[in-house]
């Protein structure tokens, strides 16, 4: 019987889990941020940016997020993916809900991935010299990329959000490589970086997000800030990277 007992017990153990993932209360499912990273070449700069944020359903409720992505290959013009709608567990939307405007994963020339959630452009090209340099205007400094990089400007908003070198030095010296999150100054109720931001409205002012009422963001974010959550299955809606 002592030989069999064990046996027994791996049986059971593994029906058990089983039946938990069958009933959807486990079974660790990759973030479709693994995925986009994953297709994408080792060699290549990456900054992925939460550019959407959306809840369906009354009773179930299913979570997604949409993607903008910038490829740079260090060789030709970095270029800009909208990425289709990806469905995500909700404790990952839980994760993000205050993050929409912000990188949420990146990849530097050396390869090295980061998956801490930054302002857009902070890891990759602001402080960068290959890309720009730190200008005086009116006595404060702030990033401007070179000519040939100004379409990064663009891709970034900091054409109308300029990044002031006293906010990256902020963000550098007490936020990057911790799991802390920056979101810049706050003014009048908002920061600077972040979902409510001016900033993140005016990147994206036909968001999904933005456009639920108020009273429908305000009641998701009380909600998902108190439940725990759990990963659910992490599928694309809609398919690919878009258009």
């Amino acid at each position: 019987m002592r030989r069999v007992q064990p046996v027994i017990l791996v049986i059971s153990s593994f029906l058990a889990s089983i039946m938990l993932i069958s009933c959807g209360g486990g079974g660790f499912q990759k973030s479709p941020l693994d995925e986009i990273i994953r297709n994408i070449p080792r060699d290549e700069m990456l900054t992925i940016i939460l550019n959407d944020m959306n809840v369906e359903g009354n009773f179930s409720k299913s979570y997604f997020h949409k993607y903008q992505i910038i490829r740079d290959n260090q060789s030709d013009d970095a270029r800009e993916v909208i990425s289709d709608w990806h469905e995500v567990g909700e404790q990952e939307f839980n994760n993000y809900i205050n993050d929409m405007g912000m990188e949420i994963a990146s990849r530097d020339s050396t390869g090295k991935l980061t998956k801490t959630v930054a302002p857009p452009g902070y890891n990759n090209y602001v402080g960068n010299q290959k890309y720009g340099r730190w200008e005086n205007r009116g006595g404060s400094s702030f990033w401007a990329f070179y000519g040939q990089y100004a379409f990064m400007s663009s891709m970034l908003r900091m054409g109308s959000y300029p990044v002031s070198r006293g906010y990256y030095s902020d963000w550098r010296g007490n936020y990057a490589g911790t799991n802390r999150r920056y979101y810049g100054p706050s003014s009048g109720g908002r920061s600077y970086y972040g979902t409510n931001s001016a900033y993140n409205n005016s990147r994206n002012s036909r968001s999904t997000w933005g456009s639920k009422s108020s009273s429908f963001r305000n009641n998701v974010t009380s909600r998902t800030s108190r439940s725990s959550g759990s990963f659910g299955s992490s599928r694309s809606y809609g398919g690919g990277y878009g258009k």
